[in-house]
């Protein structure tokens, strides 16, 4: 939202009014509370008559501060409000001291300093031994405004035919890019952007996003995080070119910047605030096959589908039936087609014992269509949102009649994990938690009367998420949970996983979710997945192919479409060849496979603090590199990979390598940063570079399925690793067994007694099965 028209004139329709200088400063428990009126107070009349905002700064953390500006502080604070500190608020004193420059709030290494100018508004953030400013609240960067503009302050008295604005604005420096913000399908660099936070249902080709996390992280080492789940809208150097806005509409604005001396480490203390992702287990690795949405299916087809995956020799850990595993017109009622899957619980169970699959996933929404078995008990119970004449809330968008689970009824939240409940007896392992963006916010009525519905649009995918992440870790144990999600907001990086949403079968679309990724990733998720070939669409054997190479090196990996299947032998009509798709698919899931130890154990290590896995952002593993933040069509899987997608029809890829040696994956020829390249690729192979002073830890070749002994018959693969070189190892359930190391001497391998089996070092790269990329790998 823009609050002027150019730098001279406000925009039409608005009141703007500006914390023109900090008049008092009060030192409270936590840090100050500032006093800034909006006008110059030259005398004492000019106290008279005039608004004022509040801007509290307060030191939570070590590296936090945080900034609240509040113009009429008796405006209720109605929920939900964020959950901050899951992990237990810390105990943490503030310091204040006051010199010739100003007053300072310091929060470990992060400090705030107010100058003592008269009349002047200014707050310089830095770190707190003075080396860096991060950024600033200059000149009229505070403020509040009026929509329409009041012609005489009377007006005021009755608002309600006002809307209300708090904003602030950041200083943007000189090359400084933003990131992050959530999962969004544009440029990766915000700058130049407006953005609005508000979850929508709008694929993945446009400016909406599924989740919009209220975070963004800049390229100067700092981080934002804006605690609000309320609508916030964001003029990136859209407005002020060298300002980044934020503004909520009602009387109070609040958020935290946090300062790291890497990007990693304001990703870790942003995760101390928001909460760290949990592991996942093992077997969620693997390859996902799905139904497809529309497609139809039964327990033949389901058979058919896993049998000519394993006769083509690929491996599928987790099968999912999407939506209509129920009858139309019922979604969700949670109760199989009958005529469908007649017996659902023994058809699950014969699906698991022959093999075939280890685990099984289901769809679930939190919308319950009138004409399902749930509707009429959720109806008369009170566990559906009401309109404020009390009828249940209801539309006919998506299913007929649909109502929407009140999740902030207790006893909603019992009703709906009992029908999960019923679904983990038939053996259920996993849930694909879809939709939650759809969120109504006029003429609705919780049943927690606190919330407002405006803020309850985007938290309701953090409580949805939650109650069924935590339905799964009831039943099969904390760190054996995984629920499959769409939408998000700040804070539901603690319910892996999530995936990209409805995506075309285009090369387009796949860059557009690999920018998707890379931003979430900045945001705090570690675990993140797409829709292999596209979703919408009928994708082309080589958007097949190419799509195959970049979602097996990602995180999680899911074969999904939406009215055409996606198994390998109907994109092509079944090519056998060594091109095919089901030979590519193949290949690279056994290279997935292949990655398991590595794979794990950088998982565990991104679980800890608080990093995204894959797909990890260039510029978090080399910050100092300027070309880093810009690159949003490649990314590092871990911190030891580093992948180039192919979106070429020729197999042509551009990609950068920074500073350093590079070996590549599947040939061992090495490569020196910084530089950019360009290579052509069959579909059995991408830029796939290892970073140099790495232990590259690899399963057996041949090994099937995503869970095995990640210590036993594995090659230990030595990058021009030097002394203090190291790789953590862990078990198949991603336990930690204890870490390989590159002795002083840079060549005894210490820590090789917690291997198992007929296991083998290789020096300079990986044992090469196949010769062949030798030739099909062209450098241009």
């Amino acid at each position: 939202m823009k609050f002027r028209d150019g730098m001279w004139m406000v925009a039409e329709g608005m009141r703007v009014e500006y914390a023109e200088e900090v008049y008092d400063i009060t030192e409270t428990t936590r840090g100050l509370s500032l006093l800034c009126p909006s006008k110059k107070i030259r005398n004492r009349g000019d106290t008279l008559n005039t608004s004022t905002l509040t801007v509290d700064l307060e030191a939570p953390h070590d590296g936090i501060i945080s900034v609240e500006t509040t113009h009429w502080a008796g405006a209720a604070r109605k929920g939900p409000h964020f959950d901050l500190f899951p992990g237990g608020a810390p105990k943490f004193e503030p310091k204040v001291a006051r010199g010739d420059k100003g007053t300072t709030l310091s929060s470990g290494s992060l400090s705030a300093t107010i100058s003592s100018a008269e009349h002047t508004f200014d707050i310089q953030f830095h770190s707190s031994e003075g080396s860096k400013v991060l950024t600033s609240l200059a000149s009229r960067s505070v403020g509040l405004a009026y929509n329409p503009a009041p012609s005489n302050p009377l007006q005021t008295g009755d608002m309600r035919d006002f809307k209300h604005y708090i904003f602030t604005q950041t200083n943007l420096g000189v090359g400084e890019s933003i990131h992050g913000l959530g999962e969004r399908f544009g440029a990766f660099n915000k700058v130049g952007q407006s953005i609005s936070l508000w979850n929508a249902d709008g694929g993945t080709s446009s400016d909406q996003a599924y989740k919009n996390v209220s975070f963004w992280l800049s390229s100067r080492g700092y981080g934002v995080f804006i605690d609000t789940s309320g609508r916030v809208e964001l003029e990136i150097g859209s407005e002020r070119c060298c300002r980044a806005q934020t503004s909520v509409e009602g009387q109070r604005l609040k958020w935290y910047i946090i300062y790291g001396l890497t990007p990693k480490e304001v990703l870790y203390r942003y995760s101390i605030l928001t909460g760290r992702p949990n592991k996942v287990p093992s077997w969620s690795y693997g390859l996902w096959l799905t139904t497809s949405f529309t497609t139809n299916y039964d327990e033949s087809t389901v058979n058919s589908f896993l049998e000519g995956m394993k006769e083509r020799d690929i491996q599928v850990d987790v099968f999912h039936y999407d939506c209509f595993w129920m009858k139309g017109f019922k979604w969700t009622d949670f109760v199989f087609d009958s005529e469908k899957f007649p017996d659902s619980k023994a058809q699950i169970a014969r699906l698991k014992s022959s093999g075939l699959v280890s685990k099984v996933c289901v769809w679930i929404n939190p919308y319950i269509a009138q004409h399902g078995a749930a509707f009429k008990e959720a109806a008369e119970k009170g566990y559906l949102i009401k309109r404020k004449n009390g009828d249940v809330w209801q539309w006919d968008l998506w299913q007929a009649g649909m109502g929407l689970v009140d999740f902030t009824n207790p006893e909603a939240v019992e009703w709906y994990v009992e029908c999960l409940n019923g679904l983990f007896d038939k053996g259920v392992d996993c849930i694909k938690t879809d939709f939650g963006e759809r969120i109504p916010t006029l003429d609705v009525e919780w049943f927690d009367k606190a919330v407002d519905p405006h803020k309850m649009h985007n938290y309701y995918a953090f409580l949805y998420n939650k109650i069924v992440y935590e339905a799964l870790q009831k039943r099969y144990g904390d760190e054996e949970a995984v629920i499959f999600a769409r939408s998000a907001c700040a804070g539901t990086q603690r319910f892996p996983l999530v995936w990209g949403g409805d995506c075309e079968s285009t090369p387009e679309a796949m860059a557009e979710s690999v920018r998707g990724g890379l931003g979430l990733g900045l945001c705090g998720f570690s675990f993140w997945s797409n829709d292999i070939g596209g979703f919408e669409g009928y994708p082309a054997p080589w958007i097949y192919k190419r799509w195959v190479a970049f979602g097996l090196l990602c995180s999680h990996s899911r074969l999904h479409g939406s009215s055409s299947y996606r198994v390998p032998w109907t994109i092509d009509g079944d090519d056998r060849g060594p091109e095919g798709c089901s030979r590519t698919l193949a290949r690279w899931t056994a290279l997935k496979t292949r990655l398991m130890p590595y794979l794990i154990a950088q998982g565990s290590q991104a679980v800890r603090q608080g990093l995204p896995l894959s797909l990890r952002a260039t510029c978090l593993e080399f910050p100092a590199d300027p070309t880093a933040w810009f690159l949003d069509r490649q990314f590092m899987v871990g911190d030891s990979l580093l992948a180039a997608p192919v979106f070429d029809e020729a197999g042509e890829a551009e990609f950068y390598l920074p500073r350093g040696r590079w070996t590549c994956f599947f040939t061992n020829r090495v490569r020196e940063g910084p530089a950019w390249f360009r290579e052509r690729h069959g579909f059995g192979s991408l830029p796939l570079y290892v970073r140099e002073g790495s232990l590259l830890v690899l399963g057996k070749p041949g090994v099937r399925g995503a869970v095995y002994d990640y210590v036993a018959d594995v090659e230990v693969c030595v990058y021009q690793a030097k002394g203090g070189a190291s790789a953590e190892l862990v078990d198949s359930d991603g336990m930690a067994v204890g870490s390989l190391k590159i002795a002083a001497d840079g060549g005894t391998l210490e820590g090789a007694e917690l291997l198992k089996g007929m296991w083998m070092r290789s020096d300079d790269g990986r044992k090469l099965e196949d010769e062949s990329y030798l030739e099909s790998i062209q450098w241009l």
